[in-house]
């Protein structure tokens, strides 16, 4: 008798970044449909709450508590230091007793946002070496990737890739950047992001009510000394626009991706202080869905706040900070209304909102149609892995 298999799932889950939680749900999901006898368990950023939103044996993902955040003196650089060496050796020891591990989603071979060698991009590679040298799997599933502009990271992500068994990417530009890093992608597909397959809530919509998504946005890894000018810069125009709709007499609900973003809400609220506008309470994204199918038409920085208004099928502006956000507007039909959120323009701002609902009925059947393509791709993917990397034996 073939004992139950043990699938591993790795990544910065329970850590606050709603769509990070959302593609770990939609491969959770999969996995309890098709193998529903097999031991799950997790590595991660956020241990105890995963362990006690999904019931799952977790597994913290690094021994220094303070890994992410900023040194504070020689003591907490002897702690990382060390750390790094301690993870090496509790990660290897936690891959090995899997027969399978799947990093879901997420944009794990990406740094558009700050990031440093040694943190995530470090426990990756520590994973996907860990794979190869204990003879388990490591599958990267409908990630998101680009080049990066710093020759360390762009090392350990390559190699970090370069080590997995399978890599699908959630775009076309995510497979292109890790070619030019001197990965072979020839085998390597490319599928939606996962997200797609979680099922899409129907809620009753409040009248002319439109959904904001906010960041806290500080740029990338090359705008780390003007950071907090971006930040006010972001909110004065979030903030400016979000105005507009009220005095309009436009019900606004406001909407996170992560735990961070909470004090641009704050921020907003204050400083306009009326009775139209509401935040959203939500903490996994399915709340988010559940919340966002409540509006008629939704504005958002953060990927996956967007990704949610496409499953949706509303009419969706994108103040993007990546390029990944404009591919994904474009896939689902409404490239045309996007702009960057370091450099909005408010005036074209009101222009985009105003066409877009001006054409609200044509773009929702659009998105719809190939929303609903998306789903199908990643039927398919699901598909692939049950045929080549989750028929799990003994090794």
């Amino acid at each position: 008798m073939t004992p139950p298999a043990r699938i591993g799932l790795f990544g910065l889950l329970g850590s606050g970044n709603l769509g990070n939680d959302g593609s770990f749900e939609a491969v959770l999901g999969f996995l309890r449909t098709e193998h529903p006898d097999a031991a799950i368990s997790v590595m991660c950023g956020g241990p105890e709450i995963v362990a006690s939103r999904y019931g799952l044996e977790t597994t913290a993902l690094n021994w220094y508590e303070g890994e992410y955040r900023t040194v504070s003196g020689p003591l907490s650089v002897v702690l990382k230091a060390f750390g790094k060496l301690v993870d090496a050796v509790r990660t290897a020891a936690w891959v090995r007793r899997q027969d399978a591990v799947i990093v879901p989603g997420m944009g794990v071979l990406e740094s558009t946002l700050p990031l440093r060698p040694w943190g995530f991009p470090y426990a990756l590679l520590l994973l996907s070496a860990s794979g190869r040298l204990v003879g388990t799997k490591v599958a990267l599933v409908s990630v998101g990737a680009n080049v990066s502009s710093q020759r360390v990271t762009r090392s350990v992500i390559r190699w970090a890739a370069r080590l997995a068994a399978f890599r699908s990417y959630r775009d076309e530009p995510s497979r292109d950047a890790m070619r030019a890093m001197g990965v072979d992608v020839t085998n390597d597909r490319v599928y939606p992001d996962l997200a797609f397959a979680l099922p899409a809530p129907s809620e009753p919509v409040l009248p002319r009510s439109v959904g904001v998504g906010v960041m806290a946005y500080h740029g990338g890894n090359e705008d780390r000394a003007r950071a907090g000018e971006i930040y006010e810069s972001y909110v004065d125009k979030i903030t400016g626009f979000v105005a507009g709709l009220v005095a309009d007499g436009r019900p606004v609900r406001l909407f996170i991706g992560d735990r961070a973003d909470k004090q641009v809400v704050d921020e907003i609220m204050r400083e306009l202080d009326s009775p139209l506008i509401a935040a959203a309470d939500t903490s996994t994204l399915d709340e988010l869905l559940r919340a966002m199918s409540a509006v008629e038409v939704v504005v958002a920085t953060r990927y996956h706040n967007v990704l949610c208004a496409l499953k949706l099928a509303k009419p969706t502006l994108s103040l993007g900070y990546a390029s990944k956000n404009e591919v994904l507007m474009t896939t689902l039909g409404l490239g045309e209304f996007c702009q960057s959120a370091k450099e909005i323009d408010s005036a074209a701002l009101v222009r985009q909102f105003a066409e877009l609902e001006s054409r609200a009925g044509e773009l929702a059947g659009i998105v719809a149609k190939r929303g609903a393509e998306q789903v199908r791709l990643l039927d398919e993917q699901f598909a692939e892995l049950l045929a080549a990397f989750l028929p799990i034996g003994v090794r």
